[in-house]
């Protein structure tokens, strides 16, 4: 999955978005200088229109944008962004320049998980059909505990006072699944690579451990899962304009979260002790499969 957007988006991550940069991050460390590198690459206005300078892209030509942010596990919600700013720009309402996570509330729930939302200065936020956009100063959003997490939890916003516009019921939500769908395709695909070159490089016995017969065949597997998951992301971002369909949202992220244990379980099993190893870049991908 690549065309000429996400080339140049691939050049900007690896001089950006390097995994000291994601530790950095995750750490709580200033985003700021990786945000405005990524606000200057105008990536996160690729799906405004021209006229609003923007590149007006399809959302199957931004899938292949959406599994590059995957690939390099970029820990702010550019993803997510470039979503709110098409949305907040389709119903005239200003954007803003900061990062921008989305959340949808389910019926009668007071809080609700939102991946990437550590980073991101504004929530916007679907109840029903109401969408409103919620600065992170009134968000009241909240850590999920869990290590290096880069969700939060956040509480039902009050209703007044905040811009506010109408989308059908569930636009976010399938919205967040298609555009996880790529990640999680591009993050699978990054940690299927590693998996592969240490295969290849480790030595025991005398050989590398990628020419036993039972590693082979783990890897074998897991090359089916990730092709699959690619494939489960090309279907979730196969849409007319750069709305995602429900039907095919859905069907995407089910087949690419399916994919998520048996490529991660394998990956360590292949990566023995140093891939549970917080100094060994695994981690920051197979973490990432399961949040996501």
């Amino acid at each position: 999955m690549h065309n000429a957007y996400s080339d140049a988006l691939d050049t900007v991550l690896r001089d950006c978005c390097t995994p000291a940069a994601v530790r950095a991050v995750e750490r709580g460390d200033d985003h700021q200088p990786l945000w405005q590198a990524l606000q200057d690459s105008g990536f996160a206005d690729c799906l405004l229109p021209e006229d609003a300078g923007g590149a007006g892209l399809p959302l199957d030509e931004l899938a292949p944008v959406l599994f590059t942010l995957g690939r390099h596990a970029v820990p702010l919600p550019l993803g997510q962004t470039l979503f709110a700013r098409a949305l907040l720009h389709a119903a005239g309402l200003a954007v803003p320049p900061e990062p921008i996570a989305l959340a949808s509330f389910d019926s009668g729930a007071d809080t609700a998980p939102v991946p990437g939302g550590a980073q991101a200065a504004w929530f916007l936020v679907q109840e029903d059909t109401r969408c409103v956009l919620l600065p992170r100063a009134q968000a009241q959003a909240s850590a999920t505990g869990v290590h290096a997490d880069l969700a939060v939890s956040l509480p039902r916003p009050a209703r007044d006072g905040l811009p506010a516009f109408t989308l059908p019921a569930g636009a976010l939500r399938q919205t967040g699944a298609c555009l996880h769908a790529a990640q999680l395709a591009g993050a699978m695909s990054h940690v299927f690579e590693m998996t592969l070159q240490y295969a290849n490089d480790r030595q025991q016995f005398g050989r590398a451990i990628g020419k036993f017969q039972a590693i082979q065949h783990q890897i074998s597997i897991m090359a089916e899962h990730v092709t699959a998951a690619r494939m489960a992301a090309q279907i979730a971002c196969a849409a007319g304009g750069w709305r995602p369909d429900p039907l095919r949202a859905a069907i995407g992220k089910l087949n690419a979260s399916e994919a998520v244990t048996p490529v991660a379980a394998i990956a360590h099993a292949v990566h023995g002790a140093i891939g549970i190893t917080e100094e060994y870049d695994l981690q920051l991908y197979t973490r990432r499969l399961h949040a996501w």
